[in-house]
């Protein structure tokens, strides 16, 4: 069975979550007015940007999680003229989307997933990206550590070269135990 929710729940999600706003503060500064919001998953991504940016009256949207709906992502947030992005850094689910939108030229910033989760009352997809969206325009978002292109890089190749030292060591019992017969 399933865990996914059905189409018209996710309408309900996004219908519910458009209606619930919370009054704040008064000497809160928005910092950020292009800012959206996206919260990331294995499956799907759910993107929201302040109301009134898009043209179909859609501020939260949900995209796939494929190279092509990464794509349509970026495409989006450039036509509703979003400049800067918070997103969750859920797992490795995030790097492809990151490295997409950094080479889009946007700004992103990326949340430690743990400190945004402390808040009570946001139980689905739609309230968290509209949740980070709302936080980022308020600029109450401290980004997570990303270390420079180059150390990602050289981290990558030694993560390769560890799954292969790995790989012959394995290789290596499983000869050395069929030459022994």
């Amino acid at each position: 069975m399933s865990t996914t929710p059905t189409r018209a729940k996710r309408r309900r999600q996004v219908r519910i979550a458009s209606k619930l706003k919370v009054p704040l503060p008064p000497q809160l500064q928005r910092v950020n007015l292009n800012a959206a919001g996206i919260d990331i998953g294995s499956e799907e991504h759910w993107a929201a940007v302040p109301p009134g940016r898009d043209c179909e009256g859609q501020d939260v949207r949900r995209f796939g999680a494929f190279s092509g709906d990464l794509c349509a992502l970026a495409d989006w947030l450039q036509r509703c003229e979003i400049e800067t992005v918070a997103m969750e850094s859920t797992g490795v689910y995030w790097i492809a989307l990151y490295e997409l939108l950094v080479e889009r030229g946007f700004e992103v910033l990326l949340v430690d997933a743990r400190r945004v989760r402390n808040v009570p009352g946001r139980k689905t997809d739609v309230l968290d990206c509209q949740w980070l969206q709302e936080l980022h325009t308020y600029g109450l978002l401290r980004g997570a550590f990303r270390p420079a292109d180059q150390v990602c890089v050289l981290r990558s190749y030694l993560r390769q070269r560890s799954m292969l030292v790995a790989y012959a060591s394995i290789i290596s019992s499983i000869c050395k135990k069929r030459w022994s017969r």
